[in-house]
Protein backbone atom coordinates (compact mmCIF):
# COMPACT_ATOMS: atom_id res chain seq x y z
CA UNK A 1 0.00 0.00 0.00
CA UNK A 2 2.92 2.16 0.50
CA UNK A 3 4.25 1.74 -2.21
CA UNK A 4 0.96 2.79 -4.42
CA UNK A 5 0.86 5.58 -2.55
CA UNK A 6 3.91 6.65 -2.67
CA UNK A 7 3.67 6.16 -6.94
CA UNK A 8 0.38 7.74 -6.95
CA UNK A 9 1.99 10.74 -5.12
CA UNK A 10 5.04 10.39 -8.08
CA UNK A 11 2.37 10.27 -10.83
CA UNK A 12 0.50 13.52 -9.06
CA UNK A 13 3.46 15.41 -8.70
CA UNK A 14 4.29 14.79 -12.40
CA UNK A 15 1.17 15.55 -13.89
CA UNK A 16 1.40 18.69 -11.56
CA UNK A 17 4.72 19.73 -13.14
CA UNK A 18 3.46 18.95 -16.82
CA UNK A 19 0.53 21.47 -15.85
CA UNK A 20 2.61 23.98 -14.67
CA UNK A 21 4.91 23.66 -17.62
CA UNK A 22 1.94 23.92 -19.86
CA UNK A 23 0.30 26.52 -18.14
CA UNK A 24 3.76 28.93 -17.98
CA UNK A 25 4.18 28.38 -22.09
CA UNK A 26 0.61 29.53 -22.60
CA UNK A 27 1.27 32.18 -19.91
CA UNK A 28 4.31 33.54 -22.23
CA UNK A 29 2.65 33.01 -25.22
CA UNK A 30 -0.40 35.34 -24.28
CA UNK A 31 2.42 37.63 -23.03
CA UNK A 32 3.89 37.72 -26.24
CA UNK A 33 0.74 38.12 -27.88
CA UNK A 34 -0.09 40.83 -26.00
CA UNK A 35 3.52 42.28 -26.77
CA UNK A 36 2.17 41.97 -30.53
CA UNK A 37 -0.57 43.26 -30.18
CA UNK A 38 1.08 46.66 -28.43
CA UNK A 39 3.52 46.79 -30.43
CA UNK A 40 0.66 46.52 -33.85
CA UNK A 41 -1.55 48.67 -31.69
CA UNK A 42 1.61 51.61 -31.83
CA UNK A 43 2.23 50.93 -35.71
CA UNK A 44 -1.40 51.34 -36.44
CA UNK A 45 -1.74 54.02 -34.28
CA UNK A 46 1.42 55.74 -36.52
CA UNK A 47 0.25 55.06 -39.85
CA UNK A 48 -3.20 56.16 -39.14
CA UNK A 49 -1.93 59.70 -38.23
CA UNK A 50 0.28 59.72 -41.57
CA UNK A 51 -1.64 57.75 -43.96
CA UNK A 52 -5.80 57.86 -44.94
CA UNK A 53 -7.78 54.85 -46.47
CA UNK A 54 -8.62 54.94 -50.37
CA UNK A 55 -12.35 56.63 -50.67
CA UNK A 56 -14.92 54.69 -52.43
CA UNK A 57 -14.47 57.39 -55.20
CA UNK A 58 -12.72 60.66 -56.07
CA UNK A 59 -15.96 62.18 -57.11
CA UNK A 60 -16.27 66.12 -55.67
CA UNK A 61 -19.50 68.45 -56.03
CA UNK A 62 -17.60 70.27 -58.71
CA UNK A 63 -16.66 67.24 -60.81
CA UNK A 64 -19.21 64.59 -60.17
CA UNK A 65 -19.98 60.89 -61.22
CA UNK A 66 -23.13 59.30 -62.87
CA UNK A 67 -23.43 55.81 -64.33
CA UNK A 68 -23.84 57.54 -67.43
CA UNK A 69 -21.12 60.06 -67.39
CA UNK A 70 -18.62 57.02 -66.59
CA UNK A 71 -20.12 55.30 -69.42
CA UNK A 72 -19.27 57.88 -71.52
CA UNK A 73 -15.81 58.52 -70.33
CA UNK A 74 -15.44 54.55 -70.30
CA UNK A 75 -15.41 54.46 -73.91
CA UNK A 76 -13.65 58.03 -74.76
CA UNK A 77 -10.51 56.60 -72.37
CA UNK A 78 -10.11 53.73 -74.99
CA UNK A 79 -10.99 55.17 -78.15
CA UNK A 80 -7.70 55.72 -80.46
CA UNK A 81 -9.77 57.64 -83.38
CA UNK A 82 -9.59 61.18 -81.13
CA UNK A 83 -5.56 61.93 -81.98
CA UNK A 84 -4.42 63.18 -85.06
CA UNK A 85 -3.48 60.05 -86.53
CA UNK A 86 -5.54 57.58 -85.06
CA UNK A 87 -3.38 55.77 -82.80
CA UNK A 88 -3.48 57.06 -79.64
CA UNK A 89 -5.92 56.86 -76.73
CA UNK A 90 -5.83 57.91 -73.08
CA UNK A 91 -5.56 53.90 -72.98
CA UNK A 92 -2.29 53.80 -74.93
CA UNK A 93 0.04 55.49 -71.69
CA UNK A 94 -2.00 53.96 -69.17
CA UNK A 95 -2.98 50.03 -70.19
CA UNK A 96 -4.88 48.34 -67.49
CA UNK A 97 -2.23 45.62 -67.86
CA UNK A 98 0.46 47.60 -66.43
CA UNK A 99 -1.46 49.19 -64.02
CA UNK A 100 -2.06 52.15 -65.96
CA UNK A 101 1.02 53.12 -67.06
CA UNK A 102 3.01 51.89 -70.61
CA UNK A 103 6.22 50.47 -69.18
CA UNK A 104 8.30 52.53 -71.06
CA UNK A 105 10.91 54.77 -69.89
CA UNK A 106 9.05 58.10 -71.77
CA UNK A 107 5.65 58.03 -73.00
CA UNK A 108 5.03 57.58 -77.08
CA UNK A 109 2.12 59.93 -78.54
CA UNK A 110 0.59 60.61 -81.95
CA UNK A 111 3.51 59.99 -85.06
CA UNK A 112 5.29 57.94 -82.51
CA UNK A 113 6.15 61.22 -81.03
CA UNK A 114 8.45 60.82 -77.61
CA UNK A 115 7.12 62.46 -74.31
CA UNK A 116 9.87 64.26 -72.48
CA UNK A 117 8.62 62.41 -69.05
CA UNK A 118 7.39 58.99 -67.84
CA UNK A 119 3.65 58.16 -67.57
CA UNK A 120 2.70 58.03 -64.03
CA UNK A 121 -0.26 55.49 -63.61
CA UNK A 122 -3.93 56.99 -63.55
CA UNK A 123 -4.90 54.69 -60.94
CA UNK A 124 -6.04 56.75 -57.85
CA UNK A 125 -4.42 60.22 -59.77
CA UNK A 126 -7.58 62.47 -59.14
CA UNK A 127 -6.60 62.10 -55.20
CA UNK A 128 -3.67 64.03 -55.91
CA UNK A 129 -3.61 68.17 -55.36
CA UNK A 130 -1.74 68.18 -59.22
CA UNK A 131 -1.81 66.70 -62.73
CA UNK A 132 1.53 66.07 -64.55
CA UNK A 133 5.05 65.48 -62.79
CA UNK A 134 6.01 69.36 -63.33
CA UNK A 135 2.34 70.19 -61.90
CA UNK A 136 1.48 72.14 -64.92
CA UNK A 137 -2.27 70.72 -64.97
CA UNK A 138 -4.88 71.17 -62.23
CA UNK A 139 -6.42 68.17 -62.20
CA UNK A 140 -7.38 64.98 -64.09
CA UNK A 141 -10.51 67.14 -65.95
CA UNK A 142 -7.56 69.85 -67.03
CA UNK A 143 -5.16 66.87 -67.73
CA UNK A 144 -8.01 65.17 -70.18
CA UNK A 145 -8.68 68.58 -71.94
CA UNK A 146 -4.85 69.48 -72.49
CA UNK A 147 -4.42 66.29 -74.15
CA UNK A 148 -6.44 66.95 -77.40
CA UNK A 149 -3.90 69.50 -78.36
CA UNK A 150 -0.96 68.02 -76.44
CA UNK A 151 2.51 67.81 -78.10
CA UNK A 152 3.67 65.02 -77.47
CA UNK A 153 0.05 62.69 -77.18
CA UNK A 154 -2.86 63.15 -79.49
CA UNK A 155 -1.37 66.25 -81.30
CA UNK A 156 -4.32 67.84 -82.60
CA UNK A 157 -3.89 71.31 -84.17
CA UNK A 158 -6.91 72.75 -82.27
CA UNK A 159 -9.77 71.96 -80.40
CA UNK A 160 -11.83 72.00 -82.98
CA UNK A 161 -10.29 69.39 -85.14
CA UNK A 162 -10.62 67.06 -82.09
CA UNK A 163 -14.13 67.78 -81.80
CA UNK A 164 -14.61 67.08 -85.16
CA UNK A 165 -13.25 63.82 -84.92
CA UNK A 166 -15.59 63.06 -81.93
CA UNK A 167 -18.50 64.39 -84.07
CA UNK A 168 -17.45 62.07 -87.68
CA UNK A 169 -18.01 58.97 -85.22
CA UNK A 170 -21.24 57.99 -85.21
CA UNK A 171 -22.85 57.26 -81.43
CA UNK A 172 -20.82 59.54 -79.77
CA UNK A 173 -23.29 62.88 -80.46
CA UNK A 174 -26.20 60.71 -79.20
CA UNK A 175 -23.78 59.84 -76.06
CA UNK A 176 -23.42 63.52 -75.27
CA UNK A 177 -26.53 65.19 -75.71
CA UNK A 178 -28.12 62.84 -73.45
CA UNK A 179 -25.43 62.96 -70.60
CA UNK A 180 -24.91 67.40 -71.72
CA UNK A 181 -28.93 67.88 -72.22
CA UNK A 182 -28.65 71.96 -71.50
CA UNK A 183 -25.25 72.64 -73.96
CA UNK A 184 -26.72 73.71 -77.73
CA UNK A 185 -23.52 72.15 -78.85
CA UNK A 186 -22.75 69.19 -75.61
CA UNK A 187 -19.64 67.81 -78.13
CA UNK A 188 -17.05 70.03 -76.66
CA UNK A 189 -13.60 69.62 -74.99
CA UNK A 190 -14.96 70.56 -71.62
CA UNK A 191 -17.42 67.87 -71.60
CA UNK A 192 -14.93 65.42 -73.39
CA UNK A 193 -12.74 66.28 -69.81
CA UNK A 194 -16.15 65.84 -67.79
CA UNK A 195 -16.57 62.76 -69.11
CA UNK A 196 -13.20 61.08 -69.02
CA UNK A 197 -12.30 62.45 -65.35
CA UNK A 198 -15.74 60.97 -64.41
CA UNK A 199 -14.69 57.69 -65.61
CA UNK A 200 -10.70 58.43 -64.04
CA UNK A 201 -12.34 59.30 -61.01
CA UNK A 202 -13.88 55.71 -60.45
CA UNK A 203 -10.49 54.25 -60.89
CA UNK A 204 -9.89 53.50 -56.76
CA UNK A 205 -7.43 50.52 -55.60
CA UNK A 206 -7.77 49.41 -52.33
CA UNK A 207 -5.43 47.22 -51.31
CA UNK A 208 -4.49 45.36 -47.82
CA UNK A 209 -2.69 48.46 -46.36
CA UNK A 210 -6.12 49.98 -46.57
CA UNK A 211 -7.55 46.94 -44.21
CA UNK A 212 -4.50 47.42 -41.80
CA UNK A 213 -5.55 50.92 -41.63
CA UNK A 214 -9.01 49.70 -41.00
CA UNK A 215 -8.02 48.29 -37.88
CA UNK A 216 -6.85 44.50 -39.20
CA UNK A 217 -3.70 44.88 -38.17
CA UNK A 218 -2.55 41.15 -39.77
CA UNK A 219 -3.60 42.09 -43.07
CA UNK A 220 0.00 43.22 -43.22
CA UNK A 221 2.60 40.44 -42.81
CA UNK A 222 5.64 41.46 -40.37
CA UNK A 223 8.11 41.81 -43.38
CA UNK A 224 5.35 43.96 -44.45
CA UNK A 225 4.83 45.80 -41.03
CA UNK A 226 8.47 45.96 -40.03
CA UNK A 227 8.75 47.94 -43.81
CA UNK A 228 6.00 50.06 -42.92
CA UNK A 229 7.95 50.87 -39.26
CA UNK A 230 11.22 51.92 -41.25
CA UNK A 231 9.15 53.83 -44.22
CA UNK A 232 7.93 55.65 -41.11
CA UNK A 233 11.15 55.76 -38.78
CA UNK A 234 13.36 56.46 -41.75
CA UNK A 235 11.38 60.08 -42.49
CA UNK A 236 9.29 58.72 -45.89
CA UNK A 237 6.13 60.00 -44.84
CA UNK A 238 7.07 63.61 -44.94
CA UNK A 239 6.23 63.70 -48.85
CA UNK A 240 4.21 60.07 -48.95
CA UNK A 241 1.58 60.58 -46.86
CA UNK A 242 -2.20 61.08 -47.24
CA UNK A 243 -4.95 58.30 -48.96
CA UNK A 244 -2.28 58.43 -52.04
CA UNK A 245 0.97 58.15 -50.11
CA UNK A 246 2.20 60.96 -51.96
CA UNK A 247 1.01 63.31 -54.72
CA UNK A 248 0.20 66.15 -52.06
CA UNK A 249 3.24 68.33 -52.58
CA UNK A 250 6.16 69.48 -54.59
CA UNK A 251 9.47 68.67 -53.83
CA UNK A 252 13.13 68.87 -55.39
CA UNK A 253 14.67 65.57 -56.73
CA UNK A 254 17.88 65.39 -54.62
CA UNK A 255 17.70 67.40 -51.58
CA UNK A 256 20.83 66.53 -50.22
CA UNK A 257 22.92 65.65 -54.07
CA UNK A 258 22.36 65.90 -57.76
CA UNK A 259 19.83 63.54 -58.51
CA UNK A 260 21.02 62.18 -61.72
CA UNK A 261 24.30 61.14 -60.22
CA UNK A 262 22.31 58.20 -58.59
CA UNK A 263 20.53 57.39 -61.96
CA UNK A 264 22.43 57.61 -64.11
CA UNK A 265 20.15 60.49 -65.80
CA UNK A 266 21.63 61.59 -69.17
CA UNK A 267 20.04 65.11 -69.79
CA UNK A 268 18.87 66.68 -66.53
CA UNK A 269 15.23 68.07 -66.00
CA UNK A 270 14.98 71.02 -64.24
CA UNK A 271 11.07 70.12 -63.29
CA UNK A 272 8.76 72.73 -62.61
CA UNK A 273 11.38 75.63 -63.25
CA UNK A 274 10.04 74.90 -66.95
CA UNK A 275 7.08 75.90 -65.91
CA UNK A 276 6.70 78.69 -62.98
CA UNK A 277 10.60 79.81 -64.14
CA UNK A 278 11.33 80.46 -60.54
CA UNK A 279 14.53 79.61 -59.67
CA UNK A 280 13.48 77.95 -56.07
CA UNK A 281 11.39 75.29 -58.75
CA UNK A 282 14.68 74.09 -60.06
CA UNK A 283 14.47 70.50 -59.93
CA UNK A 284 10.96 69.98 -58.32
CA UNK A 285 8.58 68.04 -59.64
CA UNK A 286 5.14 66.27 -57.85
CA UNK A 287 5.90 63.52 -55.45
CA UNK A 288 4.33 61.00 -57.00
CA UNK A 289 1.86 58.79 -55.32
CA UNK A 290 3.26 55.51 -54.25
CA UNK A 291 -0.03 53.47 -54.58
CA UNK A 292 0.63 50.18 -56.91
CA UNK A 293 4.12 51.10 -57.45
CA UNK A 294 4.80 47.98 -57.66
CA UNK A 295 3.33 47.22 -60.67
CA UNK A 296 4.65 50.76 -62.16
CA UNK A 297 8.19 50.41 -63.12
CA UNK A 298 10.67 52.18 -64.79
CA UNK A 299 10.38 55.00 -61.58
CA UNK A 300 10.85 58.66 -61.69
CA UNK A 301 10.05 61.32 -63.66
CA UNK A 302 12.68 60.02 -66.55
CA UNK A 303 11.89 56.18 -66.20
CA UNK A 304 15.85 56.19 -65.62
CA UNK A 305 15.45 52.90 -62.74
CA UNK A 306 13.92 49.73 -63.19
CA UNK A 307 14.42 48.14 -59.96
CA UNK A 308 12.35 49.28 -57.09
CA UNK A 309 14.92 48.41 -54.40
CA UNK A 310 17.12 50.58 -56.63
CA UNK A 311 14.54 53.62 -56.44
CA UNK A 312 14.51 53.05 -52.67
CA UNK A 313 17.98 53.28 -52.27
CA UNK A 314 18.42 56.75 -54.73
CA UNK A 315 15.25 57.87 -52.75
CA UNK A 316 16.61 57.64 -49.39
CA UNK A 317 20.39 58.58 -50.45
CA UNK A 318 19.52 61.58 -52.55
CA UNK A 319 16.63 63.03 -50.50
CA UNK A 320 17.79 62.72 -46.75
CA UNK A 321 21.06 61.40 -47.16
CA UNK A 322 20.72 58.02 -45.69
CA UNK A 323 22.55 54.80 -46.86
CA UNK A 324 19.70 52.04 -46.39
CA UNK A 325 21.08 48.56 -45.86
CA UNK A 326 19.89 45.05 -47.41
CA UNK A 327 17.41 44.31 -44.61
CA UNK A 328 16.41 48.08 -44.79
CA UNK A 329 15.67 48.28 -47.93
CA UNK A 330 14.04 44.56 -48.34
CA UNK A 331 11.79 45.48 -45.63
CA UNK A 332 10.26 48.71 -47.05
CA UNK A 333 9.81 47.17 -50.60
CA UNK A 334 8.14 44.41 -48.89
CA UNK A 335 5.90 47.65 -47.25
CA UNK A 336 5.41 49.18 -50.83
CA UNK A 337 4.01 45.98 -52.12
CA UNK A 338 0.83 45.82 -49.44
CA UNK A 339 0.08 48.77 -51.95
CA UNK A 340 -0.70 47.13 -55.22
CA UNK A 341 -4.77 47.26 -55.03
CA UNK A 342 -7.52 44.86 -57.22
CA UNK A 343 -7.52 46.68 -60.40
CA UNK A 344 -11.37 48.01 -61.00
CA UNK A 345 -13.04 45.45 -63.37
CA UNK A 346 -14.22 48.15 -66.03
CA UNK A 347 -11.03 49.03 -66.61
CA UNK A 348 -9.96 46.27 -66.79
CA UNK A 349 -12.56 45.55 -69.61
CA UNK A 350 -11.98 47.47 -72.90
CA UNK A 351 -15.52 49.04 -73.96
CA UNK A 352 -17.32 48.50 -77.55
CA UNK A 353 -17.39 51.80 -79.58
CA UNK A 354 -19.05 53.47 -81.25
CA UNK A 355 -18.12 51.71 -84.99
CA UNK A 356 -16.80 53.75 -87.81
CA UNK A 357 -13.07 53.71 -89.50
CA UNK A 358 -10.50 56.57 -89.30
CA UNK A 359 -10.19 59.00 -92.20
CA UNK A 360 -6.48 59.26 -93.07
CA UNK A 361 -6.98 62.31 -95.39
CA UNK A 362 -7.50 64.57 -92.49
CA UNK A 363 -4.31 63.27 -90.53
CA UNK A 364 -2.09 66.39 -90.10
CA UNK A 365 1.98 66.10 -90.35
CA UNK A 366 3.78 65.90 -87.10
CA UNK A 367 4.60 69.53 -85.17
CA UNK A 368 7.88 70.85 -84.30
CA UNK A 369 8.26 70.01 -80.81
CA UNK A 370 8.50 72.45 -78.19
Amino acid sequence: MKLQTLAALAAGIALTGVAFVLATGAFDTNRAAARAADVDADLLNNARSNFQPLPKDMATPEFPITPSRVDLGWKLFFDPRISVDGTVSCARCHQPALYGTDGLPKARGAHDTLNPRNAPTILNAALQFKAHWRGDRENVEDEAKQVLIGLFSFINPDYASAMARIKAIPGYADLFRKEFPGDPDPVTPDNWARAIGAFQRTLVTPARFDAFLAGDARALSPEERAGLRKFIDTGCIACHNGAGVGGGIFQKFGVVEDYWTATGSQQPDKGRFDVTHDPQDTYVFKVPSLRNVAMTPPYFHDGSVRSLPEAVRIMAKVQIGRALSDQDTADIVAFLGSLTGKLPQRFVDAPILPASGFDVSKTEAPQQQR
